[in-house]
Parts: structure tokens; C-alpha cells; sequence
């Protein structure tokens, strides 16, 4: 693979991850609105991204999706979408935020277990040895970190179930899905995975979708709501195969660090948080476990 399409990947995958940051603030924001429920606001995402996805693919190249593949992109939906998302917005209305952060840092781990045992990709040190100096990393910017305002007051137990299915479904995305990912191009692809995705909520939404009351979100909310639809899922996840094509499975994954450091950014810069050396060296091991990993023979 040629150096400028592996840039590509690292470029798309970081912008993509690097979106979901502002993406866990918001949805945070959204949820303790208590104007749309998880279910609805994950079927407005599907919904948008939807509609974005098909119109785009009418100006792209016409490629036809085999039949054997639909029943693989169907699983790769409900993993890759459904389940982690609605795991997600479930998840942040009862874990802390510091809660919700460490265990958000697992998805790596998991990627690179499945990697190994669908893609046959082997555990070499130095692959271990990055997810490791990155999770180290990620863990003293999250207990160096001041705790993001407007999150629960304590971590229930249901949180914390969903928060791990949430890194084991998208881990097994990642990790199981990259040789099918290949074969179709990515606006083609993410048409068809958010169809499934959109139909399989339907059934759990469409009571909440009819009674919600619109009229009652703020002006703020509803610009909340429009990034999360635009950005952090039609642009996002244009991005994340596009990555997912050039980049191993848990080199991918790795970049999912980058949300914690945006969220800190964040903090520091609305003076929530400030910066110390703890900062400073949780964000040189992240990126350093990145690095290693980049450098992997496995990864070559």
C-alpha cells in the first residue's frame, strides 16, 4: 500500500474520531435536555444519514452489492451502528463522565482480539506494546481531567454493561468487516448500513418519534442535534471506512484516543480544565502508542 493512500487513512480516521469528540459533549447535552430520547435521537441520526448516503450515491459510480454480501452488511449495521450507538446514548445518562471515558478507552483492546482471531492478524509486541502506552496515556488524561459538568452523579451498573457492549460491538466491527469494507466503495457501503440500521430502530422509535415534542427543543439543542447528524455520523462515518480500507483494524481503533484529548481541549479552552504535564504526557504516549503500532511488522 502506497505511503500517500496510508496518510489518507490516518487523516480520515483522525478526523473522523477527532468529530466524535465534540460528539460525546453534545449528545451529553442533548440527553440532559430530556426533549429526545436515545432511540429517537439515534433514529434521527439514521434517518439523515440515511437520506445523505443515498443522495449522495446518485452521483457516484453504480455498483451492485451481491447478494451473499447484504446479510453480511445487515451484521456489520447492527454492529457497527446500531448497537454501539444505542449502547452509547443509553450508557451516558448513567455512568459519570470519568466512568464513561475509561471505559470508552477498551474499544482498542477489543479490536485488536478480534483482529487477531477473524483477520488472522498476529499479536506481535510491538502492536501490544502501543495499544498499551496508548491506554496508559489515556488513563492519566482522564483522572488528570476535571469531570465534564451535566453528567450523572453516580455510574449504575446498567452503565457500565453498556458502555462495554458498546466497545465489544464496535470492536468486532472494526476487527470482522475490513475484506467486505474493501470490496465496495464507501458511499455505497454506508448507504446500505444505514438502511439496516434505520429499519431495525423503527420498531423501537416510532411511538417516541410521533410523541416527542419538537416544539420544545431549544435553538441550541436542535443546532446539537444537526451537527450530530451531519458531522459526527454522515461525515464521521464516510470517514471511518475510508480509513477502515487503508489502515489495520486496531490501528483504526487507536485513533478513538483522540476523543478524550478533544474533550479535555475543550475544557481548557471554556476554562473548565487546565493544562499541567499530566496532560502534556498522557497526549505524547497516546500518540506514541499510535506510532508504535503504525510501525508494527504486523501492520505492514
Amino acid at each position: 500500500m502506497s505511503g500517500k493512500s496510508t496518510l489518507g487513512g490516518h487523516l480520515a480516521a483522525a478526523m473522523a474520531y477527532a468529530i466524535f469528540g465534540f460528539n460525546i459533549v453534545f449528545c451529553k447535552d442533548i440527553a440532559n435536555s430530556h426533549t429526545v430520547s436515545p432511540i429517537v435521537l439515534f433514529t434521527l441520526r439514521a434517518l439523515g444519514a440515511t437520506a445523505l448516503f443515498w443522495a449522495a450515491s446518485l452521483f457516484g459510480k453504480k455498483e451492485r452489492i451481491a447478494g451473499k454480501d447484504m446479510l453480511l452488511i445487515a451484521l456489520a449495521s447492527f454492529l457497527g451502528l446500531f448497537l454501539p450507538q444505542l449502547t452509547f446514548l443509553g450508557a451516558i445518562t448513567m455512568t459519570t463522565s470519568i466512568d464513561s471515558s475509561i471505559l470508552g478507552t477498551l474499544s482498542p483492546v477489543f479490536t485488536m482480539f478480534f483482529a487477531a482471531i477473524f483477520l488472522k492478524e498476529p499479536l506481535s509486541f510491538k502492536k501490544v506494546a502501543g495499544v498499551a502506552i496508548s491506554f496508559a496515556g489515556v488513563l492519566i488524561l482522564i483522572l488528570n481531567s476535571t469531570a465534564a459538568a451535566g453528567g450523572a452523579d453516580t455510574t449504575r451498573p446498567l452503565g457500565v454493561v453498556l458502555m462495554v457492549l458498546n466497545g465489544l460491538s464496535f470492536g468486532a466491527y472494526l476487527g470482522i468487516f475490513r475484506p467486505l469494507i474493501s470490496r465496495y466503495s464507501v458511499i455505497n457501503f454506508m448507504k446500505w448500513m444505514f438502511l439496516f440500521s434505520l429499519l431495525m430502530s423503527l420498531p423501537f422509535a416510532a411511538k417516541g418519534l410521533v410523541t416527542t415534542d419538537y416544539g420544545a427543543i431549544s435553538e441550541a439543542t436542535a443546532a446539537e442535534i444537526a451537527f450530530v447528524i451531519f458531522f459526527a455520523t454522515f461525515v464521521s462515518y464516510f470517514l471511518i471506512p475510508v480509513g477502515q480500507k487503508r489502515l489495520r483494524p486496531t490501528l483504526v481503533s487507536l485513533y478513538s484516543y483522540l476523543q478524550p484529548i478533544i474533550a479535555t481541549l475543550l475544557s481548557i479552552v471554556t476554562g473548565l480544565d487546565s493544562l499541567g504535564w499530566q496532560k502534556v504526557l498522557a497526549t505524547v504516549l497516546v500518540f506514541g502508542g499510535v506510532a508504535i503500532v503504525n510501525r508494527s511488522r504486523a501492520l505492514e
